[in-house]
């Protein structure tokens, strides 16, 4: 489906949600009227950015660009242009400047894919894990009941002094079917064994 104008894809939405849930930002500039969405990554996971360009062009200011941050960490970054949609996206994820989970988030196989490749990580012994340290426990708990509504349990994982949401054995199959169609090349390593 094509965009009409001022209007996001299903793909596009489901892009954003995985983004927020992640490593995205949504933020409204003094003055404007409007929310952008900006996406920043290191400079090694080029592809992701690039990919989430390419679904991502139409509603963007200007391609994907290397930026050196501070210390040694080089950024590849782009930005979206200010609409309206996103924000009513940012109406829903923030609380002044904190992101939250809004009570009726509901996850597709593209949103869950897309915040895996922003967060999730597996450990040596194949515990797959999506790294939620940012969010309130209320909030990742609103997270655990999303991710059931697409057949997956998750538990509440302490880390250090955070936690984080670890996915049960029992759905790992099932997340790598829903990912296995979704995920990039170049972030496959997160879900193989």
């Amino acid at each position: 489906m094509d965009n009409t104008v001022g209007s996001l894809t299903q793909q596009q939405k489901s892009l954003i949600v995985g983004t927020l849930l992640g490593d995205g930002y949504l933020r409204i500039i003094p003055k404007r009227k409007h929310a952008l969405l900006e996406i920043n990554h290191s400079f090694a996971q080029k592809e992701y950015v690039d990919w989430k360009y390419k679904i991502l062009k139409n509603i963007s200011g200007s391609p994907p660009k290397m930026r050196k941050s501070n210390g040694t960490r080089i950024a590849y970054r782009f930005y979206s242009k200010q609409l309206s949609e996103l924000t009513a996206l940012h109406q829903l994820f923030y609380r002044k400047t904190k992101k939250v989970i809004p009570a009726n988030l509901t996850l597709d196989p593209t949103s869950l894919a897309v915040w895996f490749m922003d967060d999730g990580s597996r450990c040596k012994t194949n515990d797959i894990y999506l790294n939620t340290q940012q969010f309130s426990i209320q909030d990742q708990k609103k997270l655990v009941r999303a991710l059931q509504k697409l057949n997956l349990k998750a538990t509440l994982n302490k880390d250090k002094q955070y936690y984080r949401l670890r996915f049960l054995k029992s759905s790992l199959a099932i997340l790598r079917k829903i990912l296995d169609k979704e995920i990039i090349p170049s972030m496959r390593y997160k879900i193989e064994l």
